[in-house]
């Protein structure tokens, strides 16, 4: 997995519209790029969801969110029009992105092994650089931890 300190490596990825987005297009903001594994499951729909309500109050921090899961711009669509999200979901069909940001990882579940997405967050600053990495999400309250850490570092201290 990157780490704090490296520069974001660029990447270009359709969005819920078929848009294409890169990261390099938000050179100047603050970026929350976080990786799920599915759309329409509890924990994802869960935050998803806590983004959204904390939308405002990042857009406020100079900051964009962006999600992103292997799951098709379709699928993408259909679960940012359930839950009325106003930001970019990115499909990464082939893994590529979740393989260069190392979030593609071995899991284990009830004995049985298999590649998915780790859930995971980058906070990346406005010169492209991960300011911090968040390997181990906690659903609930991951938007607040997020949200903490760059009111910190955008008052210049340490998050």
């Amino acid at each position: 997995m990157l780490e704090a300190g490296v520069q974001a490596p660029d990447f270009e990825l359709p969005d819920q519209e078929g848009n294409k987005v890169k990261l390099s297009d938000f050179k100047g903001k603050w970026v929350v790029l976080y990786f799920y594994p599915k759309d329409m499951t509890p924990g994802c729909t869960t935050e998803a969801c806590n983004f959204q309500e904390a939308l405002p109050a990042f857009q406020n921090m100079e900051a964009v969110v962006l999600g992103v899961s292997k799951d098709s711009v379709e699928r993408h669509k259909k679960f940012s029009e359930k839950h009325n999200l106003q930001f970019r979901l990115l499909s990464d069909a082939e893994s590529n992105v979740c393989e260069t940001y190392g979030v593609w990882q071995e899991k284990n579940m009830y004995g049985r092994k298999y590649m998915g997405i780790n859930r995971s967050t980058f906070l990346i600053d406005p010169d492209g650089k991960i300011a911090r990495v968040y390997p181990k999400v906690k659903v609930k309250t991951h938007h607040e931890e997020v949200m903490n850490d760059l009111q910190k570092l955008k008052e210049g201290g340490k998050a």
